[in-house]
């Protein structure tokens, strides 16, 4: 399980001593955030110097990386028992305060700016949307290595990993992100 210390993790919080017990703990050096996102035991740690809504996207992303994928979740509200890909997508984009309320991914096709972002970017066509967060992909449906490892297989829900192909999909971004 994640230390509590790592959801609430900041752009502005300093870095503490690292944990010398042999323990885990908040302090503990693999769950530091680094100048680049990493996953740790399936979960994302935000980038140092992250602006807050992408540490905040990466942080909402977090609480539901364990939900199963439910067609159609998180469509009619943000809470849900579990999440499809654009349910997942809307979710991540409302923790960091960019979103009023859930789309579907043909409605993400038209949200935001036009390409990729530096931070966040959205993936979208009518079938299927992911997300691109500070270098990591947020997704319902790839598995890569990286999400294999953490026992992720395709269409499990909501789960962090690697780059993807992105042929076919319309990249939108958050302006100024």
């Amino acid at each position: 399980m994640l230390p509590a210390a790592a959801f609430g993790q900041t752009s502005t919080t300093p870095s503490p001593q690292p944990n010398t017990t042999g323990g885990v703990s908040p302090t503990d050096p693999q769950f530091q955030p680094t100048p680049k996102a990493r996953i740790v035991n399936g979960i994302a740690i935000p980038p140092i110097g992250a602006p807050q809504e992408v540490v905040d996207a990466i942080n909402a992303a977090n609480q539901i990386v364990t939900k199963p994928y439910i067609f159609g979740g998180g469509h009619k509200s943000f809470i849900s028992r579990g999440y499809d890909c654009s349910g997942s997508v809307s979710y991540a984009l409302h923790g960091a305060g960019l979103l009023d309320s859930p789309l579907d991914s043909s409605d993400l096709m038209h949200w935001g700016v036009r390409g990729k972002g530096q931070w966040i970017t959205v993936y979208t066509n009518p079938g299927h949307a992911f997300m691109v967060i500070a270098g990591l992909r947020f997704d319902t449906g790839f598995r890569d290595r990286m999400g294999k490892a953490h026992g992720a297989a395709p269409g499990s829900g909501p789960r962090w990993g690697g780059p993807r192909p992105t042929r076919g999909y319309r990249a939108r971004h958050p302006e100024g992100l």
